[in-house]
Parts: C-alpha cells; sequence; structure tokens
C-alpha cells in the first residue's frame, strides 16, 4: 500500500466557519491551521480540544484569524504543545493581527479567553520558513517534508506541499491565481496530479469582474463620496488585504495630484507597515524589480496617515476624509465606534471589501435590503475615580497584606524545619553558619527578614550569611552553559532591518497601551443607531472565483480531492463538478468525520547497487540528469530489495523524446529557420504542406491520456523530414 493518509475536519466544512483541520500520514498528525471567528465562540473549538494533546505539528497558511486566530487559546487552555510553521510574514504579522484583536476586545470589555503573553508564547513556537523551502521533519515524522508555496490572497500566503515516500498531499484554501499590485498568483497549477488535494469551495459560486473595472468602480465610489463632502469608511482586516487596498489609493493620490486625507487606523497600523517595508522579496515581481532598480519601496506611504488612537483621528483636520480601520466585522474596534458616528449622515459612505463573517455586523449589513437601523452596544473602559478606585485599591492592598503573611508562614515554617534539624546534629551552643547558609540558598534566598535578622528560632537571631563558594574542578570553575548561550530566535530578530522594536513587539505608542495598568471599568450602553449612510460591497478578498478554481483543479487533476470550507449549496456544487470533470475519488466530510484518502498505488524502496550505477549513461536535462535503467530486483531475507544489473542483455527500448514544447514558441523557432509558420483551426501550418498539431489533454483524467503528443500531419517530402528534424532538436532524447 501507499503512504497512509487520514483527513479529520475539526472545524469549516459545509459553512463558512474558521478552517482547522486535522491530516494524518502514517501515525504523524499535523494541526494544517487553526482558526477562529470574530465572536471567538469556544464552542467552535470543542472538536479540537479532544486532539490537541495528539497534535505533532502545526501549519499555518495566512495570517487572519479564520486561520491562526484560536492558537493561543489552544496551547493555553487545551494542552496544544507541538511545532508550527509558517512562512516569515505569516509569523510577523500573524502576532500584530492577534494583538490588534486582544486590544481591541480588552477596551470594550473584561477580555480573558487569552492574554498577552499567552500570544507571545504561542508565537514563540513557530519555525519560519521561505517559499518553496523543503523542511524534513524528524522522529515521529522521519520521512516526511514539507514545504511552503506561493498561495497569494495574502502577504506570506501558503499552499502547503507535504511530501513522504513520493507521494505528495497538497493544502491549497482561499489561493487566488491573479497577480496583484503587491501579490503574486498562486502556483498552484505546477502540481500535477498529486496523491491528495485539499481546496475549498468558499468561492465556488461566484464570478469576479476584471481587475481595472473593479478598481475603477472602487475609485468612483469613493471620489464621488468625497466631492460631495461625505466621509468614507473602509472597514478592513489588520494587516491582510488592506494592503492591497492602500497601494490602490496611495496610488491614485499620487497620479491624479488628490488631497484628501487617507487614515489607517488599527492599533499596531505603523508596526504593520514598518514590518510589510522588510518583505518586498514577499511581494510580487513589479514591487521587487522597482525596489531593485529604483529603490522605490511601495510601502513608504506619502499619502496614508498612520494611527493608533481615535483621539489622533478627532484632532485631524475637518472635511471629507477616508479611514480604513479595523476590525472588517464592524463587532468592535475603531470601524464599530466610527460606523455609529457616520451612519446617520445620508453623505457618508461604508464601503465593505470582503464578505462579513456569519452573524457579525458587517454580514447584517450587506444583505439585501440592508437594515434601516441597528442597535449597537457603545462600550468603553474608563479610568476608576473617586470612592471607586479607593475601594479598588483598598482591596489590592488587601490581597497584597494576605500574599504576604501567607509567605511569611510558609518561611517561618521552613526555618523551623531546617533548624531542628541542625539543632539535633550539633551542639546546641555552636551556630553552624555553614549548614545554615546552604539551607537558605537551597531556597532561592526567600527570608523573611525581621528588624534585620533571620526570623526568631531556637537559636538566637543574626544576620543572614550566603556562601557564594562555586565548585571547581581540573580545569577550573564548574559552569552552567545554557548561562552563556545566546539564542538563535533572538540573533534572528536582531538582523531583521524592521522599524518598531525588532522582539516582535509594538511601536512606542501601542507599547504603552499595553502596558498601562491604570484602574479602569467598562461602560457600556444600548443605542440605535439610524443607518442613513451608503452601503456598498464590492469583491476584494483576493480568492480565485468559481470558474477559475474549476479550471485550477481540472489541471491539477489531483488522484484524490477533498472538498472543504464553503457554503453547503457550494461544497456540493464543486462536488458533483469535480466528480464528472476532475476525477472519480471526491469527498466532502462532515465535522470529525474520518476519512481515508491512502493512495491505492503501491510504493516500494528499492536500492540501486553501485555495480548497476557505474554502467548507466546520464544526459543533461535543464537541471536534471535522466537515463535509462535495465535491472533485476533482489530481495534479501531481511525485506531489503536492491537493483542488480541484469544477468542477460538488455532488451531494446523505442526512443523517446522528453520536454513539453509550446507551438508558439516552435513557431518562432522555424520563422527563424526560414520557414514560414502560422496557426490554423488550433493547429501549426508549417511551410506548404506540413501540419502540427497537439493532441491529448493534460487536464484529463488517467495516465496514458494526461501525456500531450505532437502529431507530424503531411506528405512524406523533403520539406516534411526537415521540419521534423527541427521538432525533435527541440526535445531530448532518450
Amino acid at each position: 500500500m501507499g503512504t497512509s493518509v487520514q483527513v479529520t475536519p475539526l472545524c469549516g466544512v459545509y459553512n463558512e466557519n474558521p478552517l482547522s483541520y486535522l491530516v494524518s500520514i502514517d501515525g504523524f498528525n499535523l494541526l494544517i491551521d487553526c482558526g477562529w471567528n470574530d465572536h471567538f465562540d469556544p464552542s467552535l473549538l470543542q472538536p479540537l480540544s479532544r486532539v490537541a494533546s495528539t497534535i505533532d505539528a502545526v501549519l499555518l497558511s495566512y495570517s487572519d484569524t479564520l486561520h491562526l486566530g484560536a492558537l493561543p487559546y489552544a496551547m493555553k487552555k487545551f494542552g496544544l504543545n507541538a511545532p508550527i510553521y509558517a512562512t516569515e510574514p505569516v509569523f510577523r504579522l500573524g502576532l500584530l493581527t492577534m494583538y490588534d484583536h486582544y486590544l481591541s476586545r480588552k477596551q470594550v470589555s473584561d477580555f480573558d479567553l487569552f492574554t498577552l503573553d499567552d500570544i507571545d508564547s504561542a508565537f514563540q513556537n513557530v519555525t519560519r520558513l521561505t517559499y518553496f523551502q523543503n523542511c524534513h521533519l524528524s522522529g515521529k515524522g522521519e520521512g516526511i517534508v514539507i514545504a511552503p508555496h506561493v498561495g497569494g490572497h495574502l502577504l506570506g500566503g501558503t499552499v502547503w506541499k507535504i511530501t513522504k515516500d513520493g507521494e505528495d498531499v497538497i493544502y491549497a484554501v482561499d489561493y487566488n491565481h491573479r497577480k496583484e499590485r503587491h501579490l503574486n498568483g498562486t502556483n498552484l497549477e505546477s502540481f500535477v496530479r498529486p496523491a491528495v488535494l485539499i481546496t475549498d469551495a468558499y468561492n465556488a459560486l461566484s464570478n469576479q469582474p476584471s481587475r481595472r473595472q473593479r478598481d475603477q468602480d472602487f475609485l468612483d465610489a469613493i471620489l464621488n463620496t468625497l466631492r460631495a463632502n461625505g466621509n468614507v469608511l473602509l472597514p478592513v482586516d489588520t494587516t491582510g488585504r488592506v494592503l492591497e487596498l492602500l497601494l490602490i489609493l496611495e496610488q491614485c493620490w499620487e497620479q491624479n495630484h488628490l488631497t484628501y486625507p487617507i487614515f489607517f487606523l488599527t492599533y499596531v497600523s505603523s508596526s504593520t507597515v514598518d514590518y510589510v517595508k522588510a518583505f518586498l522579496e514577499w511581494m510580487s515581481d513589479s514591487i521587487a524589480k522597482s525596489f531593485e532598480h529604483n529603490r522605490d519601496n511601495a510601502f513608504l506611504l506619502k499619502h496614508v496617515n498612520l494611527l493608533i488612537s481615535k483621539s489622533e483621528l478627532e484632532n485631524a483636520p475637518e472635511g471629507p476624509k477616508i479611514v480604513l480601520a479595523s476590525m472588517a466585522s464592524l463587532e468592535v474596534g475603531f470601524s464599530h465606534d466610527i460606523f455609529v458616528e457616520w451612519a446617520a449622515d445620508s453623505r457618508n459612505l461604508v464601503l465593505f471589501t470582503e464578505r462579513g463573517q456569519f452573524g457579525t455586523r458587517a454580514r447584517m449589513l450587506q444583505s439585501d435590503p440592508p437594515p434601516k437601523a441597528v442597535k449597537v452596544t457603545l462600550s468603553k473602559r474608563v479610568p476608576l475615580v473617586g470612592d471607586e478606585l479607593a475601594a479598588y485599591e483598598e482591596e489590592q492592598e488587601k490581597i497584597k497584606k494576605e500574599e504576604a503573611l501567607k509567605a511569611t508562614l510558609v518561611k517561618e515554617q521552613e526555618s523551623k524545619s531546617i533548624v531542628s534539624s541542625d539543632v539535633t546534629k550539633v551542639d546546641p551552643m555552636v551556630i553552624d553558619t555553614q549548614s545554615d547558609a546552604a539551607g537558605v540558598r537551597g531556597e532561592a534566598y526567600r527570608d523573611v527578614l525581621i528588624d534585620g535578622f533571620v526570623s526568631a528560632s531556637s537559636i538566637s537571631p543574626m544576620f543572614p550569611f550566603y556562601d557564594n563558594s562555586s565548585e571547581w574542578d581540573d580545569f577550573g570553575e564548574i559552569i552552567n552553559p545554557d548561562d552563556y548561550v545566546i539564542k538563535d530566535e533572538d540573533m534572528d530578530m536582531g538582523s531583521m532591518p524592521v522599524g518598531g522594536d525588532l522582539d516582535g513587539k509594538l511601536d512606542e505608542g501601542t507599547a504603552s497601551m499595553m502596558l498601562d495598568t491604570t484602574p479602569s471599568k467598562v461602560v457600556s450602553s444600548e443605542l440605535t443607531v439610524q443607518v442613513k449612510c451608503s452601503l456598498v460591497y464590492m469583491d476584494f478578498e483576493g480568492r480565485s472565483d468559481g470558474r477559475s478554481i474549476k479550471s485550477i483543479l481540472a489541471h491539477v487533476a489531483p488522484l484524490k480531492l477533498v472538498l472543504v470550507h464553503g457554503s453547503a449549496e457550494a461544497t456540493e456544487h464543486l462536488k458533483q463538478h469535480c466528480l464528472k470533470h476532475v476525477c472519480p475519488h471526491v469527498y466532502a466530510p462532515q465535522i470529525e468525520e474520518t476519512i481515508d484518502v491512502t493512495s491505492d498505488l503501491c510504493a516500494y524502496k528499492v536500492r540501486l547497487s553501485e555495480k548497476l550505477m557505474s554502467n548507466v549513461l546520464f544526459k543533461k536535462l535543464g537541471d536534471y540528469e535522466i537515463a535509462w535503467i535495465d535491472s533485476e530486483i533482489d530481495k534479501s531475507e531481511s525485506g531489503d530489495m536492491t537493483s542488480l544489473p541484469l544477468s542477460k542483455p538488455a532488451p531494446p527500448h523505442k526512443s523517446v523524446l522528453v520536454g513539453d514544447l509550446k507551438m508558439a514558441d516552435f513557431k518562432q523557432f522555424l520563422a527563424g529557420k526560414g520557414i514560414q509558420a502560422e496557426f490554423a483551426g488550433g493547429a501549426l501550418r508549417c511551410g506548404e504542406y506540413v501540419t502540427l498539431r497537439k493532441v491529448g489533454d493534460a487536464t484529463q483524467k488517467g495516465g496514458a491520456a494526461a501525456i500531450q503528443q505532437i502529431v507530424i500531419e503531411g506528405p512524406l517530402c523533403e520539406e516534411y523530414y526537415k521540419i521534423r528534424d527541427h521538432l525533435y532538436s527541440q526535445f531530448y532524447s532518450l
């Protein structure tokens, strides 16, 4: 049998809930994505809680909460303790995303599902990989190789390739084949016939307009509002699709010399842009080339003001403005507060650039027709004053005294036990300071002093004395090497040319907000908001549409296909399409339903003997070398198989031409040789009599049908043989 592969969805099937899937490869459990929604609903994580302790590694695809939002909570509450793998942008921007979500909720509620320390602790376990980097797992995962590939959609977005024994398992969700301003499209189409493909049906029923038309409609809607003296609110994510929107606005303002102010308002806005400036190699080819040739950094935003508090926005000059504010769901955050203030003015515009998550205020406002009024809860954190502050300080002082009293009682008990032990061994009139000091030193200097003396006991009080003498051997003082080790992670962070604090923290303003320990409380009030402003939705999600998804899947042609994450209607639609046009084995499992997608092919490991390899003639094929091998298989008693030279002459074999010829390139090649060629009816007419035609579709199912062949048609003449020789010259012959 082939490599054993089982897939178990933990969240995000037959609906638009967050993504989280357990993939087991020969008993090695991989958790791919660990998402949570904007409501941070713990009930969604129940399936994950039941398997968290069995997980051996975690792979993260994107930096938004739908793909990594549950990571701090799972590590804190469920005992998830496994190495985590992600690209550098997913690691950095995911950290900032979680900071922003935590701060947004902490300002309006007593949010306690996780803390900033929990976020830091979770992301300390992340191993950062570059695109196409093969990472060989060890221990229980010996033989498994993981590699991130370009996914599009978000900066650092990943299509995961997991390989064992020559069989590929591809995980590709939320990918985007389109090239955008700041991102290249996915390279998913470079995979052909993997053993298993896990992909989503989220956009299976959607179609997108051309990018040029969409961008023009986007800018027209904004400029028309500004020119009518209205304000524009764009509820956005923290570090994801907002980057594409910033570039669109920046370029438009630069080209048209516009002066309307643009504000990017999140708790981590300045840190986000600082990090993004250093990630140019992860972006589109045009951005990388622009920096390489002109040292032009696309994210040196000249027309965008970065804000980290609403008070900064309130101090901005009056007049029409654009604000890109988190969160996209309008549940909490700056976007929620600004919406409440601007919704009642018919001149204003709220422009949604992504579908709101199910059950959120953004989703409700995107309905057709939208509601005319919505109920909202206005909450804010205010400092304690007067009697409340006094009561709080009194309570804290009481707690401190109780803790100090407990510590004193514990120390006295420990001191008495140590002293009584010493007294039984020595003369009661002699004070053995060395033994006393040793006992105290073992308690890490936690003496409770009374009037400057060690706590009273049966022996007279004395000042504490500690013997700090070190241990020595023949080579000198004995040390602990761990005290002198510089962690690799700290070295890596220190080498990054990123603005702000390099240890994953934030700019000074946001850091001070995090460290603020001023006693405070949350004050809330209910309010009904009349929605008179314009509400517009435009698709800037950065995902492939339904037509493109079907085309890509047909090209990849996996042996087995697993569909996840999408509405029930979209999932069933794509499943039926793939059964007819992609492959006969299509699965759409339910939550916690384990499906076995083990390959039907048999895989064997064969060792090529030195005697055999010494007689093999290799030919260069691009970056590789290829050769025919005729051999016999010898199986030892232990089961190992070895390939040996044939004991009799090898049978003859037909010549094989290896390569992939593009007809358009061959047309230019013939023109360079003085032979006129043109396309007609899907074939290439060469000269007067010869026609070249490709047959066989690489997107069809089946091994033989997936091989494309070039057929030469025409009478046997000098021109025929001449063109055939030119054609053969484009391939490698074996």
